[in-house]
């Protein structure tokens, strides 16, 4: 009997063939130069993406550079380089580099070298000073946008420091975050007595132009009070991330993992999901929870300039953190930044008794779609990624404040 083998032949050739492919395919995505599986699928007019999560080890071929370009800051030296509390910096599309220095309530511009070219505002409540100096960013045009906390007042100048108009907004106090791209300004402000957090979008003239959405503060565990239950914030509870992302607007707990993008109006646009193992937190991580929360409370000063004693934090403070119920899991996510090419870098979450050797994050493209994982540099807190540059803030081993900028390759 003749045995037709010609088709059997055929199939196991392309079955090897494929087995060999989805081996390539897996060592490309291994060795991080191939992107992590996604699907999009439309829900109702919202767009849904849900993405592998990359391998471990892997990563994206992007590099960071292994030094700073710019480094402004300094132990001793001239007064401008001199900074203190920084509270903000941003690379300006012209180069130059400005910087909210808390310390001495001014801002300092410096070339895209780092050479100091001109400082503006100083303490005080006059037109031009701070109070509370809290944030810049670029306006519209070459002028730059500030934020004096305390009086709750917008500030708004040219590039050469001369100032221009002052604006106050409401006082339910909204904090500004970021310009948008059509020169309104992202903000969130607390109803602490309902304990919420609400996103706006105000215009230049801190009027309201739209509500983005409400949110209750973090998350709430019921516990037995004196006058019954009590809800109460539990350790390493989940917390809302917001950020521009393009024109849209990221929204977000950072727990489970999944990003919410909106429209300015707050209507839900787009889900981005990544795979995620939740990790349950346990009474060494609470230790490790309230050691940490104590040095925070630390830091604190009164008018007078003096720091929270050790024997007041210890007997106000200790018993309710110790006490303090453990989150049924950790955030799966820290921190959300768009960067200026529209991809959407999400910061993993450092698991308390997990080192990591530099931040890792995970990059999403203008769809939503996972590319891979790129490091950054330890210690950097990155506050501007553009398209061939990280910009942040850093301190040395003594506590000296520099802001850097890093050289990013794609």
């Amino acid at each position: 009997m003749k045995i037709r083998t010609t088709g059997a032949i055929a199939v196991i050739v392309t079955l090897a063939a494929a087995a060999c492919q989805q081996d390539a395919d897996r060592q490309e995505r291994d060795a991080g130069a191939g992107p992590t599986a996604s699907q999009t699928r439309d829900s109702a007019g919202i767009l849904i993406t849900e993405n592998a999560r990359p391998v471990d080890g892997s990563r994206l071929g992007w590099q960071v550079g292994s030094e700073p370009t710019v480094s402004i800051g300094a132990f001793e030296g001239e007064e401008p380089y001199l900074l203190h509390s920084i509270r903000g910096a941003v690379r300006m599309p012209d180069g130059r580099i400005v910087v909210a220095n808390g310390g001495a309530g001014d801002v300092r511009s410096f070339t895209a070298a780092g050479s100091h070219l001109v400082s503006w505002g100083g303490k005080g409540e006059g037109p031009g000073e701070f109070r509370n100096l809290s944030w810049v960013a670029p306006w519209p045009g070459d002028s730059v946008v500030t934020w004096d906390g305390i009086p709750g007042r917008l500030q708004f100048s040219d590039a050469g420091g001369n100032f221009g108009r002052s604006v106050n907004l409401p006082r339910t106090y909204p904090r500004p975050l970021a310009v948008r791209p059509d020169g309104t300004i992202l903000t969130v402000r607390q109803r602490e007595r309902e304990r919420l957090t609400i996103v706006e979008i105000r215009g230049g003239d801190g009027g309201l132009r739209a509500s983005v959405g409400t949110y209750l503060n973090g998350e709430w565990i019921p516990e037995m009070g004196v006058d019954g239950p009590e809800p109460v914030v539990p350790a390493f509870s989940q917390e809302l991330v917001t950020a521009n992302w393009g024109d849209l607007v990221v929204a977000t707990w950072n727990k489970p993992y999944e990003i919410r993008v909106l429209q300015a109006d707050g209507t839900l646009t787009r889900i981005v999901r990544r795979e995620h193992t939740p990790v349950q937190p346990t009474e060494p991580d609470r230790a490790i929870f309230v050691a940490e929360q104590m040095a925070y409370l630390g830091t604190f000063v009164n008018a007078a300039g003096d720091r929270m004693p050790v024997s007041y934090r210890e007997e106000h403070f200790r018993p309710s953190l110790e006490s303090r119920p453990l989150a049924e899991h950790f955030p799966a996510f820290s921190t959300v930044l768009a960067d200026e090419a529209g991809y959407l870098w999400v910061r993993e979450y450092d698991l308390p008794r997990e080192e990591r050797p530099a931040p890792l994050w995970t990059v999403f493209d203008p769809e939503g779609r996972v590319l891979g994982f790129v490091e950054t540099p330890a210690g950097l807190d990155i506050l501007q990624i553009g398209e061939d540059f990280i910009l942040g803030r850093v301190k040395d081993e003594f506590e000296v404040e520099y802001v850097q900028v890093w050289p990013l390759e794609r």
